[in-house]
Protein backbone atom coordinates (compact mmCIF):
# COMPACT_ATOMS: atom_id res chain seq x y z
CA UNK A 1 0.00 0.00 0.00
CA UNK A 2 2.84 2.38 0.86
CA UNK A 3 4.50 1.68 -2.49
CA UNK A 4 1.28 2.44 -4.35
CA UNK A 5 0.92 5.73 -2.49
CA UNK A 6 4.57 6.63 -3.20
CA UNK A 7 4.08 5.89 -6.93
CA UNK A 8 0.94 8.02 -7.07
CA UNK A 9 2.73 10.92 -5.37
CA UNK A 10 5.63 10.61 -7.81
CA UNK A 11 3.27 10.69 -10.79
CA UNK A 12 1.48 13.75 -9.40
CA UNK A 13 4.82 15.57 -9.01
CA UNK A 14 5.96 14.79 -12.57
CA UNK A 15 6.07 17.95 -14.73
CA UNK A 16 3.93 18.25 -17.84
CA UNK A 17 6.61 17.74 -20.48
CA UNK A 18 5.82 18.45 -24.14
CA UNK A 19 4.29 15.40 -25.73
CA UNK A 20 5.39 16.18 -29.27
CA UNK A 21 8.69 17.73 -30.28
CA UNK A 22 9.33 18.00 -33.99
CA UNK A 23 12.37 19.27 -35.85
CA UNK A 24 11.19 21.91 -38.29
CA UNK A 25 14.55 22.36 -40.00
CA UNK A 26 18.20 23.29 -39.60
CA UNK A 27 21.00 25.26 -41.21
CA UNK A 28 24.63 24.19 -41.36
CA UNK A 29 26.92 26.77 -39.82
CA UNK A 30 30.31 25.13 -40.39
CA UNK A 31 31.50 22.07 -42.29
CA UNK A 32 33.43 19.62 -40.11
CA UNK A 33 36.00 17.00 -41.16
CA UNK A 34 35.78 17.92 -44.85
CA UNK A 35 32.09 17.08 -44.85
CA UNK A 36 32.62 13.47 -43.74
CA UNK A 37 30.73 14.01 -40.48
CA UNK A 38 27.70 16.03 -39.47
CA UNK A 39 28.30 19.78 -39.68
CA UNK A 40 27.82 22.26 -36.86
CA UNK A 41 24.27 23.57 -37.18
CA UNK A 42 21.38 25.50 -35.73
CA UNK A 43 18.24 23.36 -35.33
CA UNK A 44 14.67 24.69 -35.08
CA UNK A 45 12.21 22.49 -33.15
CA UNK A 46 8.51 22.90 -32.38
CA UNK A 47 6.85 21.71 -29.20
CA UNK A 48 3.40 22.06 -27.71
CA UNK A 49 2.49 22.59 -24.08
CA UNK A 50 0.23 19.72 -22.92
CA UNK A 51 -1.52 22.00 -20.40
CA UNK A 52 -2.16 24.97 -22.72
CA UNK A 53 -4.21 24.45 -25.86
CA UNK A 54 -3.69 26.70 -28.87
CA UNK A 55 0.02 27.47 -28.34
CA UNK A 56 3.05 26.25 -30.28
CA UNK A 57 6.59 27.09 -29.21
CA UNK A 58 9.64 27.17 -31.45
CA UNK A 59 13.15 26.89 -30.07
CA UNK A 60 16.38 27.17 -32.05
CA UNK A 61 19.54 25.69 -30.59
CA UNK A 62 23.14 25.33 -31.71
CA UNK A 63 24.20 21.70 -32.21
CA UNK A 64 27.83 20.62 -32.33
CA UNK A 65 28.87 18.57 -35.34
CA UNK A 66 31.92 16.48 -36.02
CA UNK A 67 32.45 12.94 -34.86
CA UNK A 68 31.56 13.76 -31.23
CA UNK A 69 28.29 15.34 -32.40
CA UNK A 70 27.41 12.30 -34.48
CA UNK A 71 28.10 9.99 -31.52
CA UNK A 72 26.07 12.15 -29.13
CA UNK A 73 28.94 12.94 -26.78
CA UNK A 74 29.57 16.57 -27.81
CA UNK A 75 28.66 19.47 -25.56
CA UNK A 76 26.36 21.86 -27.41
CA UNK A 77 26.71 25.59 -26.76
CA UNK A 78 24.22 26.97 -24.23
CA UNK A 79 22.69 29.36 -26.75
CA UNK A 80 19.16 29.34 -28.04
CA UNK A 81 16.18 31.48 -29.00
CA UNK A 82 12.52 30.94 -28.12
CA UNK A 83 9.27 32.13 -29.66
CA UNK A 84 5.80 30.95 -28.68
CA UNK A 85 2.69 31.89 -30.62
CA UNK A 86 -1.05 31.36 -30.49
CA UNK A 87 -2.13 28.88 -33.15
CA UNK A 88 -5.77 28.90 -32.03
CA UNK A 89 -7.80 29.96 -29.00
CA UNK A 90 -5.43 29.89 -25.99
CA UNK A 91 -6.89 27.77 -23.21
CA UNK A 92 -4.99 27.00 -19.98
CA UNK A 93 -6.14 23.70 -18.49
CA UNK A 94 -7.26 23.70 -14.83
CA UNK A 95 -4.42 21.29 -13.93
CA UNK A 96 -1.68 23.63 -15.17
CA UNK A 97 0.64 24.54 -12.32
CA UNK A 98 0.56 28.18 -11.38
CA UNK A 99 2.85 30.18 -9.13
CA UNK A 100 6.26 31.75 -9.18
CA UNK A 101 8.16 28.50 -9.88
CA UNK A 102 6.19 27.65 -13.01
CA UNK A 103 6.22 24.23 -14.61
CA UNK A 104 8.73 22.53 -16.92
CA UNK A 105 7.17 21.94 -20.36
CA UNK A 106 10.27 21.13 -22.47
CA UNK A 107 13.71 19.64 -21.83
CA UNK A 108 16.56 19.04 -24.26
CA UNK A 109 19.88 17.47 -23.33
CA UNK A 110 22.81 19.57 -24.54
CA UNK A 111 25.69 17.46 -23.23
CA UNK A 112 26.38 13.91 -22.15
CA UNK A 113 26.37 14.93 -18.48
CA UNK A 114 24.12 17.32 -16.56
CA UNK A 115 23.51 20.13 -19.06
CA UNK A 116 20.06 20.79 -20.45
CA UNK A 117 17.95 23.48 -22.02
CA UNK A 118 14.63 23.73 -20.18
CA UNK A 119 11.47 25.70 -20.85
CA UNK A 120 9.22 26.67 -17.94
CA UNK A 121 5.65 27.92 -18.27
CA UNK A 122 4.25 30.67 -16.05
CA UNK A 123 0.67 31.94 -16.06
CA UNK A 124 0.37 35.70 -15.61
CA UNK A 125 -3.24 35.91 -14.42
CA UNK A 126 -2.98 39.66 -13.85
CA UNK A 127 -2.11 40.42 -17.50
CA UNK A 128 -3.94 37.41 -18.97
CA UNK A 129 -0.83 35.88 -20.60
CA UNK A 130 1.13 32.66 -20.67
CA UNK A 131 4.88 33.24 -20.35
CA UNK A 132 7.56 30.76 -21.41
CA UNK A 133 11.15 30.98 -20.12
CA UNK A 134 13.95 28.98 -21.77
CA UNK A 135 17.13 28.60 -19.75
CA UNK A 136 20.29 26.55 -19.63
CA UNK A 137 21.17 24.48 -16.57
CA UNK A 138 24.81 25.48 -17.10
CA UNK A 139 25.88 28.68 -15.42
CA UNK A 140 27.97 31.07 -17.53
CA UNK A 141 29.68 33.79 -15.47
CA UNK A 142 27.24 33.18 -12.60
CA UNK A 143 24.09 33.41 -14.74
CA UNK A 144 22.45 30.98 -17.18
CA UNK A 145 21.60 31.95 -20.73
CA UNK A 146 17.86 32.52 -21.04
CA UNK A 147 15.10 33.68 -23.38
CA UNK A 148 11.45 34.58 -22.81
CA UNK A 149 8.27 34.58 -24.89
CA UNK A 150 4.72 35.60 -23.91
CA UNK A 151 1.39 34.61 -25.48
CA UNK A 152 -1.79 36.59 -24.69
CA UNK A 153 -4.89 34.66 -23.65
CA UNK A 154 -7.89 36.07 -25.48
Amino acid sequence: MKRLLACLLLLAATPAIAEETREIGHVNTAITNLGLTRSHRVVVERFTDPEVRGVSCYISQARTGGLSGMLGVAEDPARFALNCTATGPVEVQPGARRGERGEVVFESSTSLFFKETRVHRFVDEERNAVVYLAWSTRLIDGSPYNAVSAVPMR
